[in-house]
């Protein structure tokens, strides 16, 4: 049954007001939040002169300066730095599991109401787009407005059809102007070549990979003769799940895991899991700490 409406709480936000998301200096010298830079002319803060040369604009001059030492100066300032975050939303058919409960896609479109939310803290762009097959894509703008808005949209949201990652993130990457943020969300239960081709894509950037998945997918918890169905495709696949068969499964998803991971740790990206019955600020306070060391 499809579901007509996604539940997607946001009273969580609250308790992520504690935190700030720290972004890695690796982003070149474009940084989240308060992260300073110096540079010539107007800016936030005076932190001291230096001498004027040909390629510094005359308007940038202190006259004031040149008045007690006869010498050009300009004066440089401190600034502010902003970063924009990018999160892609997997809303595949896949995503809209199970039937009752919290979903994969509610899991995970709060975690991307929650990366939001913090961003918008400091005033910093930010762009929430999903994808299946094909890809959605949403301009970055900043302010509470544009979260609501992006909240609104996922909750009336109608999941369909299956995944293309690769697709998806070769469009989308057309779209990131510079170096960014990106989060990426999704179950990742896609070929594993899709999904490495998507991180060396991305490479380039301050990535994060979370796989969101049911508690159910981690243990298979079914025993004898069963009837498996594909979200995406609607196709059935009647088996005999014994032990022997849950062990192989479960070692096909680790293994499964652990090539996403590698993918990641080769470009410097961040990769996590979390299941649906992990505490959603669990889950944000795992990722925030480890960035924050």
């Amino acid at each position: 049954m499809t579901r007509t409406k996604q539940n997607i709480e946001t009273d969580f936000f609250r308790q992520l007001d504690r935190f700030t998301f720290s972004v890695r200096k690796r982003v070149s010298t474009v940084y989240a939040g308060n992260r300073p830079s110096t540079r010539s002319g107007h800016g936030i803060d005076t932190i001291g002169f230096r001498e004027y040369d040909l390629n510094d604009s005359l308007k940038d001059i202190d006259w004031k300066a040149y008045a007690r030492t006869e010498k050009l100066y300009v004066r440089q300032f401190e600034e502010e730095k902003t970063l924009t975050t990018h999160i892609l939303l997997d809303a595949s058919k896949s995503m809209d599991y199970p039937e009752k409960g919290t979903s994969k896609f509610e899991y995970a479109a709060m975690l991307a109401a929650g990366y939001a939310y913090m961003v918008t803290k400091y005033n910093d762009r930010f762009a929430i787009s999903t994808f299946t097959q094909e890809v959605d894509i949403h301009k970055p703008s900043r302010g509470r407005k544009n979260l609501l808005r992006a909240i609104d949209r996922l909750t009336e949201l109608e999941l369909s059809g299956g995944t293309s990652i690769g697709e998806a993130v070769i469009k989308y990457s057309r779209e990131i102007k510079s170096r960014s943020l990106v989060i990426l969300i999704s179950d990742f239960l896609q070929e594993p070549e899709a999904i490495e081709t998507a991180v060396s894509r991305l490479s380039d950037h301050d990535l994060i990979l979370i796989q969101v998945l049911d508690p159910t997918e981690k243990v298979l918890p079914i025993q004898g003769n069963s009837k498996l169905i594909d979200l995406e495709t609607g196709e059935e696949v009647r088996t005999y799940v014994s032990e022997k068969f849950k062990e192989r499964y479960i070692k096909k998803l680790d293994d499964h895991s652990a090539r996403i991971k590698k993918a990641c740790m080769k470009t410097g990206a961040e990769f996590y899991t979390f299941t649906t019955d992990t505490p959603i600020f669990d889950a944000f306070y795992h990722t925030i700490r480890r960035r924050r060391r």
